[in-house]
């Protein structure tokens, strides 16, 4: 669905099971910037309900990498008012999720610099146009 992603070389995606620990099974990079996807399975359906990135451009066009990296947004990064390694979980045992199957792309290398915000952006918008809403778990854009 989303073409603007094909292009990153340093990518991955872990799936993160109702008793697992977010911890243990995030493979994403430690100290680099991109974005992540999150894919839920669940009742026979998959449907993507969540969009977010980490890093951000600095006023001098470098980037700052958030400590920890990709691994500590998806882990330690807040929503829905915890920790995503433990607001995550709850949210699959209420929803009776099976499974989340979560993406992770690079998006600053030496080989690209593009803006973990914009890219996310993109495929936001990208998934708005398409459905009509964002996904089921970004609250706003």
């Amino acid at each position: 669905m989303f073409d603007e992603l094909t292009g990153y070389k340093n990518n991955d995606h872990f799936f993160l099971n109702p008793d697992d620990s977010l911890a243990d099974v995030c493979n994403a990079p430690q100290s680099t910037s991109g974005v992540y996807i999150v894919y839920e399975l669940a009742h026979g359906d998959i449907e993507l309900i969540y969009i977010g990135s980490s890093g951000k451009v600095l006023n001098d066009g470098t980037i700052k990498h958030r400590d920890g990296g990709l691994y500590d947004r998806i882990v330690n990064g807040k929503q829905f008012g915890k920790p995503r390694n433990k607001s995550w979980p709850e949210k699959m045992k209420q929803n009776q999720s099976d499974a989340l199957d979560i993406y992770w792309y690079e998006t600053v290398t030496g080989d690209s610099f593009d803006p973990p915000s914009y890219i996310e952006a993109l495929i936001t918008m990208k998934h708005l146009e398409t459905f009509g809403r964002l996904p089921r778990w970004n609250e706003e854009f």
